[in-house]
């Protein structure tokens, strides 16, 4: 029986069978169909799942010999694999055949799939073979490009404090001011010329004189260190941007990407002013000489409710010790508050976690104060 509809085959059905005489295919199919019709109602129904497209044509292949008929059948199937298995169980409750008595066995279910899949990865092995060996250099584009590199990476020095800098400083109607001088090498690689670095703590004249001439972006890493030149840049300086690396990132160790992403998104001086002038909030001294003695250790101290030292122990043992510990009133630590420290702190009832700084993502508790050591005024 033909169906009138393709069908997406996903297994293959394959049996053998044993029949005590000789008869014929129209014989065997009658067979299949009639033997197994209304064992498991209209759902599994062979006639049905052929006129829906979900089983393709049923094949048998067979022959006699010596009053006995031998052959297989095979079943192309587009159904899930337990309706499959199903179905292919059923096959061997067939009996009879015409009036002979017959015996049929699974040799196996077949997910062509796999096929298609062995297939499918060999002929990427061989794009994959094919696209490296196009997509390599060759020995001159190699050097070309290593020389041109070179030839960008190349500094001066600028000035009387003879500061590491990009060729076009001085002709340059703005200009980018770093720390050192591997983020002034960074940068030329991405084709940035008007560079200086600070190439220490102390802003040097020769800075504060070019940020009186020029527009000055003064592009620093996302760490403690950072903080610090930002606070005396704007103390010393006029420069007019702020940029940052990202959180925990020195600016040495940016792509291009990054690096542009974050001159793209440098605020005005004076909006960090106003956000210098941001209130600290009042703890107590406890807290306040804890948080200061804790900067760059990658510690947390674990506080009562009478601001008496429980534990201090490395920032990674934190929230699974907060997990076992009871009558925490406050937890001080050099790292980031993440929501599953906040979620654990407003489990055990903590009323204050007091970090570096807070995550971004994390949700705003009620019950837990989040203060960073930036907030802390003693």
């Amino acid at each position: 029986m033909g169906s009138s509809q393709t069908v997406t085959v996903k297994y293959v059905i394959r049996a053998k069978f044993e029949i005590d005489g000789v008869v014929e295919k129209p014989d065997v199919i009658g067979a299949v169909f009639g033997q197994t019709e209304g064992l498991f109602g209209a759902e599994l129904d062979l006639r049905e799942l052929q006129k829906s497209g979900r089983i393709g044509r049923i094949e048998i292949n067979l022959q006699s010999k010596q009053d006995k008929t031998n052959g297989t059948i095979t079943i192309p199937t587009s159904l899930d694999r337990v309706s499959t298995a199903i179905l292919a169980a059923s096959l061997e409750s067939i009996n009879r055949v015409g009036p002979c008595s017959s015996k049929v066995t699974l040799e196996k279910v077949e997910d062509i799939r796999d096929s298609r899949r062995k297939l499918i990865i060999e002929r990427a092995k061989v794009i994959l073979q094919k696209w490296n060996i196009e997509s390599i250099p060759s020995t001159d584009e190699i050097f070309r490009e290593v020389s041109e590199t070179l030839r960008t990476a190349k500094v001066d020095k600028y000035g009387k404090d003879k500061l590491t800098a990009g060729p076009d400083v001085d002709d340059a109607k703005d200009i980018i001011v770093v720390e050192g001088r591997a983020d002034v090498l960074n940068l030329l690689k991405c084709g940035m010329l008007n560079i200086i670095a600070l190439e220490g703590a102390k802003i040097p004249e020769t800075i504060i004189k070019l940020c009186k001439k020029k527009e000055v972006t003064a592009f620093l890493d996302g760490d403690r260190g950072g903080d610090l030149i930002h606070k005396e840049l704007m103390q010393v300086t006029n420069a007019k941007y702020i940029a940052r690396a990202p959180q925990g990132k020195e600016v040495e160790d940016l792509t291009c990407k990054e690096i542009a992403t974050a001159l793209k998104n440098k605020i005005a001086i004076n909006q960090t002013k106003a956000r210098k002038e941001k209130p600290k909030i009042l703890v107590p001294k406890q807290i306040s000489g804890i948080a200061k003695e804790l900067e760059g250790t990658l510690e947390a101290v674990l506080l009562n409710e009478k601001m008496g030292k429980v534990e201090q122990l490395p920032v990674s043992e934190l929230a699974e010790k907060l997990q076992q510990t009871k009558d925490i009133d406050t937890v001080v630590f050099d790292g980031v508050i993440t929501q599953r420290l906040v979620d654990v702190a407003s489990q055990k009832k903590i009323k204050y976690l007091v970090a570096a700084r807070v995550s971004e993502v994390v949700k705003k508790p009620l019950s837990v104060h989040l203060i960073t050591f930036a907030d802390v005024q003693g």
